[in-house]
């Protein structure tokens, strides 16, 4: 009992050890984020401000908060839209299956793995021809549709796991394909919106390729990610390359 007393408190004391190694640098970055500019130095790295300085924060708020409100009004109906439409389609590739069904789901499954560089072209060219180029509503469409199959496949093997004798009873009660969608299978996607919702709008915040390539380079909007990324935002100095850095973000 004492031998295991003993190696339970060392086990203990090295996790606690790491856990500090670990927050190190989440101490220095809180005590350097409030001190006055003259304060961040290698000198002081480890010292606690003289006095509380919180003008960074409301500075780097105000140069953000644009940028972080478009990616918002991006990601957030991004993402909403491809987990309905998903949940549609996988909903009616589990359920109510056609002829021709499988090959439908496999088609789609294929659009996994077709990369954006590979489109990028004709996506342009597609988004001018509609007129929703240069717009938040054409980057919207591009990642509903670019994320539709990823959905479908998660609300497909999701749906799979639904008692089929569920959805008849639902029929005998007099519901149609939509009346089941809405009492029976919605209510039971909880999870299944949450993991697909949490997956896509991971993917549309963190998406920079196709964004950076749907903006004309003379437009004055500020929804490009490369604005948006605080280190390309607040960078003002110059790489090993000589280039601003905004200006490497433009050639990704």
């Amino acid at each position: 009992m004492t031998l295991r007393r003993f190696n339970r408190s060392l086990l203990y004391l090295l996790l606690v050890a790491l856990a500090i190694v670990y927050l190190i640098p989440v101490y220095v970055l809180l005590i350097t984020s409030v001190k006055d500019l003259s304060e961040v130095t290698l000198d002081k790295m480890w010292s606690l401000p003289s006095h509380l300085n919180f003008n960074g924060y409301k500075e780097a708020f105000q140069k953000l908060i644009p940028n972080l409100t478009n990616s918002f009004l991006l990601a957030v109906p991004a993402t909403l839209l491809s987990s309905l439409l998903g949940s549609m389609n996988g909903y009616i590739l589990s359920k109510w299956q056609f002829k021709g069904s499988h090959v439908l789901f496999t088609c789609m499954l294929f659009g996994m793995f077709i990369p954006y560089q590979s489109i990028l072209i004709p996506l342009i060219q597609f988004l001018q021809a509609i007129h929703l180029y240069n717009s938040i509503p054409g980057l919207i469409l591009v990642h509903v549709a670019y994320g539709l199959p990823i959905c479908t496949l998660m609300f497909r093997n999701f749906y799979v796991g639904v008692p089929t004798e569920v959805l008849e009873a639902a029929k005998i009660d007099g519901n149609g394909f939509f009346g089941i969608y809405r009492h029976v299978i919605l209510p039971l996607s909880v999870t299944g919106f949450v993991v697909v919702a949490i997956w896509q709008f991971t993917s549309v915040w963190n998406e920079f390729c196709s964004p950076s390539r749907s903006q004309r380079r003379s437009s004055s909007r500020s929804w490009l990610p490369c604005r948006t990324c605080p280190a390309a935002k607040l960078c003002t100095g110059m790489c090993r390359w000589r280039e601003p850095c905004w200006q490497l973000c433009r050639r990704c």
